[in-house]
């Protein structure tokens, strides 16, 4: 299986985001100057498809897929295509403020602690549809990771499309995500248009 390796403050700095949207804390104040260059409509359209790919942490090929996925559905492609990623079992558990980051919750979901309806799930990029119901596994609550999430457990502003059970760490997908439940900064309108050029 293919890793991004990149240092995540570095890249970042290089797309232009606040390490909190990929769930990170700033770590240094320090930054270094840099001279403005003009970017190209290129250059524009392929810094969003990679802001996108970067954020959920999904490589070329997969994000590539999901593009053709959101192509063939009716509606709005970019926004499709946002909802698609939304969507992913580990968004999903980072969503619902069971993981720290993404990547934690890629790895929870990828040791088997999710279920998802009460069958355990261990793919990342499974996605999840309007009335699924996210939990943890029964054998994995007595982990000292998911015993203490249970007494700290603060949700993230969790987003419209999806309910939580605080005292049970559970969740359920009340509908598919539109383009408002979505605040990540990412315009999906330039990624359609780099790649139906």
């Amino acid at each position: 299986m293919a890793i991004d390796r990149t240092p995540r403050l570095k890249r970042c700095r290089a797309l232009g985001l606040e390490p909190a949207v990929v769930g990170l804390s700033k770590k240094s104040k320090r930054q270094p100057k840099r001279q403005m260059r003009k970017v190209s409509e290129y250059g524009a359209q392929l810094k969003e498809k990679q802001k996108a790919k970067f954020i959920y942490g999904v490589l070329e090929k997969q994000f590539r897929g999901y593009y053709d996925k959101a192509k063939k559905m009716q509606g709005v492609t970019g926004e499709n295509l946002l909802s698609l990623l939304e969507r992913r079992i580990d968004n999903v558990v980072f969503r619902l403020g069971l993981a720290n980051t993404r990547r934690q919750a890629r790895q929870i979901v990828r040791h088997g602690h999710i279920l998802v309806n009460g069958k355990r799930l261990n793919i990342p990029s499974a996605l999840v549809y309007a009335n699924d119901v996210v939990s943890i596994a029964e054998k994995s609550r007595s982990n000292g990771f998911f015993k203490e999430l249970a007494e700290n457990y603060k949700a993230l502003a969790v987003p419209g499309w999806l309910s939580v059970d605080r005292d049970h760490l559970t969740g359920t997908v009340l509908r598919t995500p539109s383009r408002e439940d979505i605040d990540v900064p990412v315009n999906e309108q330039a990624i359609v248009e780099l790649y139906s050029k």
